[in-house]
């Protein structure tokens, strides 16, 4: 290969990366994703909040060691959107609002 398909390579590398490591999770970030029907690229109108209205029966979810898992299952079911990376600042965001519902 030659070096300038190099350099292109390892700049789109690090450029798909810079996504996932953007911004603070917040609670504030985790509640308008709930209620966003895009979540992970639903392509209907429903969104966490059309099953659970306000939160309602998460509070319990908080304290969950499935959390994630249980998040994905509902953005891939209901939602009918791609499961998240635990990693990433809406899944944490996420976890944050669905455990501020216990508070």
């Amino acid at each position: 290969m030659n070096r300038k398909v190099i350099v292109t390579m390892v700049a789109l590398a690090a450029l798909a990366a810079v996504p996932a490591l953007a911004g603070k999770s917040s609670v504030e970030l985790g509640k308008k994703l709930f209620n966003d029907p895009t979540l992970g690229g639903s392509t209907n109108s429903t969104s966490c909040n059309t099953c659970h209205p306000g939160g309602k029966k998460l509070a319990n979810a908080a304290t969950r060691k499935d959390l994630t898992a249980m998040i994905n299952r509902c953005i891939v079911g209901p939602l009918k959107g791609e499961r998240i990376d635990g990693r990433t600042v809406a899944m944490r965001s996420l976890k944050l609002y669905i455990k501020s519902l216990a508070e």
